[in-house]
């Protein structure tokens, strides 16, 4: 489970989150949604311990992350496709942290093959697509086997087969009992994908429900989103 308690950050005279509350359960895919600048990638952030909060909390499985001594065995997360090094093959970026989190080899060629990057395992990262790249960020967030999963855009790059592998896998990972927190814009695979939704908006939190009590009050999805944050949308504070 992952809980923020009156979770809040500032960047200066930025407000980027402000007194955010709201719980991510187990067995459901939460979609995490919000305009430019709402705070939905500084939330993530702070949930994984990149940054402080300026006051509140945010904890996974009732601890700190940065107090989790082998973090990916309870918490997967994919924020940066690009995040990894072009010169190391797909293994290798995953051995190093695997062994980082006291996780054996076998389990790294397990998650290449469930991403479908099997074939190009020794090839690499820098000659990746983004959607391999997006692949490989997803095998990492597996490697631990986590009870806990993140993951921003997580469907950057990837074709048709491609998103639909990602919402069968997300909705797999939660039927197995995780805790899944999924931020994204497209509104068409959140609607197909999340069962209930945190919207936010200026850092805050502008409504949390399931994806049926937010399509029995508007038409779709995307017009409950709209109607929602109509008065939350900026441009130039934090992402």
């Amino acid at each position: 489970m992952i809980e923020l308690h009156h979770l809040t950050k500032s960047y200066g005279s930025t407000l980027a989150v402000d007194d955010l509350s709201f719980k991510v359960e187990p067995g459901h895919v939460t979609g995490f949604l919000g305009p430019n600048g709402a705070g939905k990638s500084t939330t993530l952030r702070l949930i994984l311990g990149l940054d402080a909060p300026t006051s509140g909390q945010a904890l996974v499985n009732g601890r700190r992350y940065t107090s989790l001594r082998r973090p990916m065995r309870e918490v997967g997360a994919l924020l940066d496709a690009g995040a990894v090094h072009g010169g190391r093959s797909a293994y290798d970026h995953l051995l190093c942290l695997a062994r980082s989190n006291d996780i054996g080899p076998r389990r790294v060629s397990e998650v290449l093959d469930q991403a479908g990057l099997a074939g190009v395992a020794r090839k690499r990262v820098g000659g990746f697509s983004l959607g391999m790249r997006q692949r490989l960020g997803i095998a990492a967030a597996l490697l631990g086997d986590p009870g806990v999963l993140m993951f921003d855009e997580p469907v950057n790059g990837l074709d048709p087969d491609g998103v639909r592998w990602i919402r069968e896998l997300m909705r797999s990972l939660a039927a197995q009992g995780r805790a899944i927190l999924l931020s994204s814009h497209l509104m068409s695979e959140m609607a197909l994908t999340a069962d209930r939704i945190v919207i936010v908006g200026c850092g805050r939190l502008v409504a949390e429900a399931t994806v049926t009590e937010l399509t029995t009050r508007y038409p779709s999805l995307e017009d409950a989103y709209l109607a929602l944050t109509s008065g939350s949308v900026q441009y130039g504070g934090a992402r």
